[in-house]
């Protein structure tokens, strides 16, 4: 990255996605799952620009929605630079069971290091909590790969699935996407999820991701407000438990990509935040959860 300073200091983005560009799609075969045509810019080459002039060493891949379970154009990435990117499969909890071979094979074959669960995506009126969720749970735990969680809905809807997979499994390390989607409580009832929220941290095996500001503000940028959920998932999960997350393509066009990267020493400074702390959460803490990534050959 040509920047002084030791290897630890690498600045790694917990949490986007890339899609194939149209060209890509009609050429190399890689098509978006119809209805989830994406609308904005999202190759690899777009990002590789966007985290260069940013100062962003290195990222955790997300499988995007577009591609549903069609890994072919995030595994290509990963593929072609390895030391950059690592990635994050998407789970199926296809009734048949045949998602928990899938994501062996993700894991085991494709080199994927973590594994997305989306609630939305069970099958109708099922819980993450069934036959198929908590096998999908424990095979993540088995192959060393944590679970990233997207409570889209909020973090109520689902805190007793959560709770139950962190007891029965403790083994499973878990992340929430979107420091779990609680914005600045303004009611009783906010707050009482952000403290139930803040209360997982008494499993040693959960993390957060302090990402997509744009999602968890009410504000505009720099997103001010979210410092005091800073301040708060700090005092209960201590630095080394959270990560920092841009949420590319879709921060594009909410506040640029560098403009997510400098968001967060704004906000940090706002509550006073200790440089040690904000250098676990700009890159030390994923780059501790993923040992061998991001390391230059």
């Amino acid at each position: 990255s040509g920047k002084a300073g030791p290897a630890s200091c690498k600045v790694v983005d917990s949490h986007l996605h890339v899609w194939a560009s149209p060209l890509q799609q009609a050429a190399e075969g890689y098509p978006f799952s119809p209805g989830q045509e994406p609308t904005l810019r999202g190759d690899v080459d777009f990002l590789l620009e966007c985290m260069d002039e940013a100062g962003v060493d290195g990222a955790l891949i997300v499988q995007p929605i577009n591609h549903m379970f069609d890994h072919s154009l995030v595994t290509s990435v990963l593929k072609k630079y390895p030391s950059k990117f690592i990635g994050c499969c998407l789970a199926n909890p296809a009734d048949d069971g045949s998602g928990i071979k899938q994501l062996e094979h993700l894991i085991v074959q494709e080199k994927y290091r973590a594994v997305r669960f989306n609630p939305n995506l069970w099958p109708s009126g099922q819980k993450m909590t069934n036959e198929v969720g908590r096998s999908l749970f424990a095979k993540a735990g088995e192959l060393g790969a944590p679970v990233g969680i997207m409570v889209m809905k909020g973090i109520s809807s689902y805190i007793q699935e959560i709770e139950e997979l962190c007891t029965d499994y403790p083994a499973t390390t878990v992340i929430f996407d979107h420091m779990a989607f609680c914005k600045p409580p303004t009611n009783d009832d906010e707050e009482k999820a952000f403290s139930s929220f803040l209360n997982l941290s008494r499993f040693p095996q959960v993390y957060v991701k302090y990402s997509a500001l744009f999602r968890i503000t009410r504000e505009a940028y720099p997103y001010e407000d979210t410092s005091q959920l800073l301040s708060r998932v700090i005092s209960s999960y201590g630095a080394n438990r959270i990560m920092w997350g841009s949420d590319f393509p879709y921060v594009v066009p909410e506040c640029g990509y560098k403009g997510a990267k400098e968001a967060i020493s704004h906000v940090a400074g706002k509550v006073a935040v200790s440089s040690s702390d904000l250098e676990w959460i700009l890159g030390k803490t994923v780059s501790q959860l993923f040992q061998g990534a991001w390391v230059t050959p």
